[in-house]
């Protein structure tokens, strides 16, 4: 049987007995990985060594710099830099971790390889429309608030829930709060409290963690912030709308790198009465969009339509082919045919 041909994935908790067999296991996540994917990779990194694996973390791409206070990221491996050392890991391992996204594709360079890995793979996530026939065990739940809840839903359900530790605690934290928006978006369940309570008994100290992740930049992103809203934002109040565009030449004027626009669209969800925000950066290769709704807007279903995206109802990404200035006026297009669901 082919990689193109396989079973659905099982239920994940089949894999639970492997667990106490010492094995080989590549964990990664999505390209250019966020709070939530590094924090959960990690966190089952921390786990699965606790367990008396033999584990290697391995990103798409690099990550931003507010990340790399984390416990174990200075064992991570940067695929794009690593290629052949990720071949040969891949070729040897026993398990294939893939954490925080649903389609090989969010692994960009690293999808081939993926594909290509003839090993156990395992699925934790939490997008929609999760490519199912790729993996052999795994679990996808759209209502969990992070990939990081549930890694720690894992580690608690599969029986091992005294070996959680400190660098567990920390890691899996770090999504649980910057995927929730610190606590305030709607996927913040009591089970999320719940969770956090628990790694609170182990010793966490959350502030620690808040001021790594937001109180650790430069002053130029702070500048680059004020421009972008002075400049870069456009309020459409017929459609209860705000869109934010940064061109190419303003991440170089600002000296923006990886991770510097993380949260940038969230800016534009606090003006009164704003119930979509869309955030378009040119990047060299393509035009990345971010979307970030209120309510009941899907911007889940509005990424999939028109911008070959996707993600959550409330929070999802996109992309276009297309010049900043041709993607910028079908979005100005394509809004007109949501007025009644915006108003």
């Amino acid at each position: 049987m082919t990689q193109f041909c396989r079973h659905y994935m099982q239920s994940i908790s089949l894999f639970y007995p492997q667990l106490h067999t010492p094995s080989k296991a590549v964990i990664t996540m999505h390209q250019k990985p966020d709070g939530d994917a590094m924090g959960s990779a990690l966190g089952l990194y921390h786990f699965l060594v606790a367990m008396g694996h033999q584990v290697q973390v391995i990103s798409p791409t690099n990550w931003a710099d507010f990340l790399d206070w984390m416990p174990g990221v200075d064992k991570v491996m940067d695929f794009e830099k690593n290629r052949e050392k990720t071949k040969k890991l891949l070729e040897e391992t026993d398990w294939l971790f893939c954490l925080d996204f649903n389609v090989l594709h969010r692994t960009k360079n690293l999808e081939k390889y993926l594909i290509e890995a003839n090993c156990t793979k395992i699925l934790i996530d939490h997008h929609e429309q999760p490519q199912e026939d790729t993996f052999d065990f795994g679990v996808s739940n759209t209502k969990k608030s992070s990939t990081c809840e549930m890694v720690y839903d894992f580690i608690v359900d599969s029986g091992n829930g005294s070996v959680l530790n400190l660098d567990m605690a920390e890691s899996i934290y770090t999504g649980l709060m910057t995927d929730t928006g610190s606590f305030r978006f709607p996927a913040t369940s009591a089970s999320v409290h719940r969770a956090i309570a628990h790694l609170k008994d182990l010793g966490l100290e959350h502030t620690k963690v808040h001021e790594h992740l937001y109180d650790n930049f430069l002053e130029n992103r702070l500048r680059f912030i004020g421009f972008a809203l002075m400049n870069r934002m456009e309020v459409l109040y017929e459609f209860n709308t705000a869109l934010m565009y940064i061109k190419h030449s303003d991440l170089h004027k600002y000296d923006i790198r990886t991770g510097d626009t993380e949260g940038l669209v969230n800016y534009l969800l606090t003006i009164q009465g704003i119930k979509f925000g869309a955030l378009v950066i040119d990047r060299d290769e393509e035009r990345k969009w971010s979307f970030r709704s209120k309510g009941r807007f899907d911007v889940n279903t509005f990424a999939r339509m028109n911008f070959e995206g996707g993600g959550h109802v409330n929070a999802s990404g996109g992309r276009s082919s297309d010049s900043l200035e041709e993607t910028v006026n079908k979005f100005k297009q394509v809004i007109k045919e949501y007025k009644n669901q915006l108003k």
